[in-house]
């Protein structure tokens, strides 16, 4: 599985050490976002990961940014993408598992490393159980194509 990630200036580190937690599970990582503390706008990486994932470039994406609602809220901008914004590992799964999202954010100045793994995990390990959830996202594909 290849997956996109994508940070601001505040979760150099935090990307740095998501991204080598990937590769130990046998994951390919593709980075779209910044290497150094310099003031870099999230949107741009949260615009980069979710064209990736629509175009299918990437598998999924995890984007990071201070709390990770920002970076969220400008994935979700993209058609077709459900970034779920989390801090634990059960909403994690759960983004999944009943809306089969195919982004995750979360907070580099919210949650430490430890717990950012395990929402990784929880996410990753997970899987869209369909049914009566795929007719919730077609419902919310149809407000997309409203807009």
């Amino acid at each position: 599985m290849k997956i996109g990630i994508g940070n601001d200036h505040s979760a150099v580190d935090m990307k740095k050490a998501i991204t080598e937690h990937l590769l130990a599970r046998g994951f390919e990582v593709v980075n779209y976002g910044c290497d150094t503390t310099e003031s870099y706008p999230y949107p741009e990486a949260a615009k980069s990961v979710a064209h990736a994932v629509v175009n299918k470039e990437v598998d999924c994406g995890i984007l990071i940014c201070g709390t990770g609602i920002g970076i969220g809220i400008a994935a979700n901008k993209v058609k077709g993408i459900r970034c779920a914004t989390c801090s634990e590992p059960y909403s994690a799964a759960l983004s999944k598992r009943h809306n089969n999202s195919n982004i995750l954010s979360f907070g580099a100045r919210v949650v430490g490393v430890e717990l950012a793994k395990m929402i990784v995990d929880s996410w990753l390990d997970a899987e869209f159980e369909g049914g009566r959830h795929q007719t919730r996202i077609d419902m919310i594909h149809e407000i997309e194509k409203e807009a």
